[in-house]
């Protein structure tokens, strides 16, 4: 899983209101395009998702997966997958926030890989939509 996707966003926020809504798991599937369910299984002792069961339904695909959260403070949140769905087989990732004149830059990356065999350059093309889908809902929830 060496090849990861990337995009960003600037949001007219605070790194904590990103990180809020970031951290917020169950309201996904309001704001997140193909998330359909979110579930916080465990947390960090301040409170944070550790673990979360992911259900997709994006296009052709649909799985649950459950990725393990590791947070730095209101500046990153990196992910891994802590068990594999029927079709996601591996991911990680990563939101990481700076200061940006008036916002805040959000930074999101993003390396999953699937059971079903794909081409890499389709592979990239599907995690860039999907990136690219959820920084515009992150922003569109942050600043409603």
């Amino acid at each position: 899983m060496a090849d990861r996707t990337s995009s960003s966003i600037t949001i007219k926020a605070d790194k904590a209101a990103i990180m809020g809504v970031i951290a917020d798991y169950p309201a996904y599937p309001e704001w997140a395009d193909g998330i359909k369910a979110a579930q916080v299984l465990s947390s960090h002792p301040d409170g944070r998702p550790e673990l979360v069961r992911m259900t997709l339904a994006s296009g052709p695909i649909s799985d649950t997966y459950t990725v393990r959260c590791h947070w730095s403070g209101d500046e990153e949140l990196r992910w891994d997958l802590a068990e594999a769905g029927a079709v996601v087989s591996g991911m990680n990732g990563r939101y990481a926030l700076t200061g940006a004149g008036g916002g805040t830059e959000v930074v999101y990356e993003l390396a999953v890989d699937v059971k079903i065999p794909m081409i890499g350059m389709f592979k990239r093309k599907a995690e860039k939509i999907i990136i690219d889908a959820a920084l515009k809902g992150l922003k569109r929830q942050v600043e409603k």
